[in-house]
């Protein structure tokens, strides 16, 4: 479980990495990319966003699992 829970903590790191790096392309950043990197970047957000939800549920279940509280 423990090997798992580190997984689910690097998840939620990466998920929020990708999440801030296609909000960036998305929007302030949109000038300088075409279009289909736009829309890639825009279907990322919602990819990353679930991602980081997926990641932190899981953290949770391992948490539980573990004993160790979960907030």
């Amino acid at each position: 479980m423990e090997t798992l829970l580190f997984r689910a903590n690097w998840a939620m790191v990466w998920s929020l990495s990708g999440l801030v790096l296609t909000v960036l392309v998305a929007y302030p950043m949109a000038h300088y990319f075409p279009m289909a990197v736009q829309i890639l970047a825009h279907v990322g957000t919602l990819l990353f966003a679930v991602g980081i939800k997926v990641a932190y549920v899981a953290r949770l279940a391992f948490l539980s699992r573990l004993g160790r509280p979960v907030h």
